[in-house]
């Protein structure tokens, strides 16, 4: 008797880069295993400076599950459909276009990691991956976090749309509600997911009515 086949893990590959904004992709990948997608991940070296910067935690190659789990703040249970891959391993999956994998998140995205991706140096695993995104026409979300932007990063944003990526600067709206750190990195998290379809609870949307926000906060409009 044949086994059934087994389901292919498709999962959703999100890159880290060494830009400020670590809660960003926390809250990206959180939002992501809780809407049961399965990720992959890929932390530059210079981002695991940023998350040491921002956390304190130390993120290992060796030791990734309990550094993710300290930086998540979440248990090894729901952890369990992450795979890491170092940024110099060139031979991994999502290094080919043959892996099946959903899309690419670059969430923070520094404007170092723009430039690579618009250029196609594929110089680590995470402009790699994004460049195998975008020749297999899959979702690519930039999630830029620099400010001010000079003209060469525009231009490389620009052919970045060009591209077929969504370009998407990690700019907190107010009018959601929030007034907390958490709150306003909950948007742009939420617009990520937004951008590819996943759902997610992570702000309040807006329905068109002025002064909604505030009174289901409880604050003065």
């Amino acid at each position: 008797m044949e086994k059934p086949e087994q389901p292919v893990r498709r999962p959703w590959v999100v890159g880290v880069s060494g830009a400020s904004g670590t809660p960003y992709a926390a809250a990206v990948i959180r939002a992501l295993l809780a809407a049961g997608e399965p990720v992959d991940l890929v932390v530059s070296r210079a981002a695991r400076l940023t998350i040491l910067d921002e956390t304190g935690i130390a993120f290992r190659d060796a030791h990734w599950r309990a550094d993710l789990a300290a930086w998540l703040g979440a248990g090894a249970e729901e952890l369990e459909d992450v795979r890491y891959w170092p940024a110099g391993d060139f031979a991994a999956g999502p290094s080919s276009g043959s892996y099946p994998a959903k899309g690419m998140l670059v969430v923070p995205a520094t404007t170092g990691a723009v430039a690579g991706i618009a250029l196609g140096l594929s110089k680590d695993l995470l402009q790699r991956t994004a460049s195998v995104t975008l020749k297999e026409r899959r979702p690519l979300v930039v999630c830029v976090r620099e400010t001010p932007l000079n003209g060469v990063t525009l231009k490389h944003l620009v052919e970045l749309d060009a591209q077929g990526a969504v370009v998407l600067p990690a700019s907190p709206g107010f009018y959601a509600g929030g007034s907390t750190v958490g709150e306003l990195v909950g948007f742009v998290a939420g617009r990520v997911l937004d951008a590819v379809g996943v759902p997610h609870t992570l702000y309040r949307r807006w329905e068109g009515e002025l002064g909604a926000a505030a009174r289901a906060t409880g604050r003065p409009a």
